[in-house]
């Protein structure tokens, strides 16, 4: 008998029909002789409904209040699922994050695990019941209710699998599983069979949009096998699992995308100690995640200094450089909101040492111009005008061998 978490999004539970469909998986797999464990994420857009809600409502929108709100969905989307398992004949029972175990920090909005203690879904399990648990919250040390953002779904079904030892975590989305490139740019692009946790990291840092990278990170600390599949044609996906040094690895199995960056450059920075660090404080202190930054060398003891922040942060973090100008010695301060990241990722890069010169080579071919690069062992970076995203990750995609 094997033990298996299900993880079920927003969009395979959008509506009754969906539901009911969740419920016969679930009761197939239960007949094959599993037991299952299953986290729900909110109905559909419910989620970004209540975040209207509350704009429409409040201009001050107090943290504690918030996740009080948005966990509300998956509050309601347990509730009906069990109700859903009732009539396939299974024993179900629903917990929210906070009855499931969840001791979070009182980060509200992005909250922090810090505990799971298991023991009621363990004698929920022991009583052949199906726990269905309220994915992407928990409870605080205070006992307020907390959300972890974002694709905290993801995170809250890999950590129930760790905890209850589970044999595998599926992650049902609406898409069949971990692609060479996103679909909709390149109709070639590939469903991958297997990825490593690297590999995976890499790409959902680089724009892979699924599963939720925090969900990945959680998995390769603990090694808790990842299974992304579809919840529209049940077919098998991709399998996440620990890289297998003893077999060869391809150079290059995906190209990924980012269009959620603006760049901010410094110009005439005095080059001097302390400097970068005072530049950098005055974001970090203001919570802004940096992500590319590139030095150019000295020239007369003055220096320019680019860098890219999310979207979301570009004006607020344009703002905060320029009102810094004069404690940083700086001539000028520019943003550019209108760029885009393309990536190649792969195992096999750390032995191969003409990956980043074909990529580079690709892009010139076809009239891009590359404005930054970043690097890692497995993955190459470079940010470019965003009018020309679609074209490099196609030529990219057909440069590295990945079409079908």
């Amino acid at each position: 008998m094997a033990l298996i978490v299900q993880k079920f999004g927003g969009t395979s539970v959008g509506d009754a029909g969906r539901i009911r469909e969740v419920a016969e998986q679930v009761a197939r797999t239960v007949a094959r002789g599993n037991q299952v464990v299953l986290v729900v994420s909110a109905m559909g857009k419910e989620t970004d409904e209540l975040l209207r809600l509350a704009a429409d409502v409040a201009r001050s929108r107090d943290g504690r209040e918030m996740d009080m709100l948005i966990t509300s969905g998956e509050v309601k989307a347990v509730a009906v699922v069990a109700m859903a398992l009732h009539d396939q004949g299974l024993r179900a029972e629903s917990f929210t994050g906070g009855q499931a175990g969840f001791v979070t920090d009182a980060n509200h909005q992005n909250a922090k695990i810090a505990d799971l203690r298991v023991d009621r879904l363990r004698q929920a399990l022991a009583e052949g019941k199906v726990p269905v648990v309220a994915g992407a919250q928990g409870l605080s040390d205070h006992g307020d209710v907390t959300f972890l953002g974002r694709g905290g779904s993801d995170t809250t079904a890999v950590a129930l699998a760790h905890a209850l030892g589970a044999d595998v975590c599926e992650l049902y989305t609406d898409v069949s599983g971990v692609f060479s490139a996103d679909p909709r740019l390149v109709p070639v692009a590939r469903k991958m069979a297997t990825v490593s946790f690297d590999e995976l990291l890499e790409m959902t840092a680089t724009g892979c949009p699924k599963p939720a990278m925090r969900s990945v990170e959680f998995a390769r600390s603990y090694n808790v096998p990842l299974h992304v599949r579809s919840a529209f044609t049940w077919e098998p996906g991709t399998w996440v699992k620990m890289e297998d040094d003893t077999m060869e690895q391809a150079s290059v199995i995906a190209v990924t995308h980012d269009t959620s960056d603006g760049k901010i450059t410094v110009s005439g920075l005095a080059d001097r100690p302390g400097v970068a660090g005072t530049l950098f404080r005055t974001l970090a202190d203001r919570g802004v995640n940096v992500d590319m930054i590139v030095q150019n060398v000295s020239n007369g003891g003055l220096t320019d200094i680019s860098f890219t922040v999310p979207s979301e942060n570009f004006d607020a973090s344009l703002e905060a450089t320029r009102a810094a100008l004069g404690d940083l010695g700086a001539r000028e301060v520019t943003g550019d909101a209108d760029m885009a990241k393309v990536s190649i990722v792969g195992s096999g890069m750390k032995t191969d040492p003409g990956v980043a010169a074909r990529m580079f080579e690709a892009l010139a071919t076809a009239g891009i111009n590359i404005e930054m690069i970043s690097t890692s062992p497995i993955r190459t970076s470079c940010v470019i005008r965003r009018g020309q995203l679609e074209a490099a990750v196609g030529t990219l995609h057909t440069a590295f061998g990945l079409d079908v």
